[in-house]
């Protein structure tokens, strides 16, 4: 199958958050995630009811790339069968791939992509984190909201982690978030800060 719900793309963009915050990126947002996150910011938090939801082509997708970078997001990229090959006909154009995902679903990937898994257990049990994402992901990116989020994946995140761990400040409450996660460094001086850039400067 050579097409796939989108959500929306844009073009010409940066990453905001973590490993690749402020590199030039184009953004593929993927229609559809279970999790229903309270804070989503792509408005899942409902399941996405009454959110756009468009299928297209591949062709039509890569037509329209101009960054080199996509990153791959939602909604949640993994409950899609075609995302392997959606990220080999991108790679095909020398472009790399990043996608952005709550590590719920598993599916083998190209080696070649950068995996953020930013777990959601401790928001909805019914959607753990896949043992094998934990053992994919490039980086990971805990959205800070009560400070209990760390003490969720303890087991998972080491002291001296293999790959980044960013605090990210939970976006609508972040004259509360943004000193919380400050006090949280000084505990855990090995994890970085994250900061959602793009919303800073208002751009997609």
């Amino acid at each position: 199958m050579n097409e796939i719900a989108i959500h929306e793309t844009f073009q010409n963009t940066i990453q905001g958050e973590g490993f690749w915050a402020g590199t030039p990126v184009d953004f593929i947002r993927l229609a559809g995630c279970p999790v229903q996150c309270h804070y989503c910011d792509t408005g899942y938090a409902n399941g996405g009811v009454g959110l756009p939801r468009q299928v297209r082509s591949f062709e039509a997708l890569i037509a329209e790339l101009r960054s080199p970078r996509v990153v791959i997001s939602g909604g949640e990229p993994f409950i899609y069968p075609q995302l392997p090959e959606l990220v080999s006909r991108i790679e095909k154009t020398d472009r790399a791939v990043s996608i952005e995902t709550s590590g719920s679903f598993w599916q083998p990937i190209s080696s070649s992509v950068w995996v953020t898994l930013s777990p959601k257990e401790h928001l909805n049990s019914r959607y753990p984190v896949v043992e094998k994402m934990w053992e994919r992901a490039s980086e990971i990116k805990l959205v800070i909201e009560t400070g209990s989020e760390l003490k969720s994946y303890q087991q998972y995140l080491p002291q001296n982690p293999k790959i980044p761990v960013f605090l990210q400040p939970e976006w609508t409450q972040r004259d509360y978030t943004i000193p919380l996660v400050l006090d949280l460094l000084k505990q855990y001086p090995y994890y970085r800060l994250s900061l959602q850039l793009h919303k800073y400067l208002g751009v997609d």
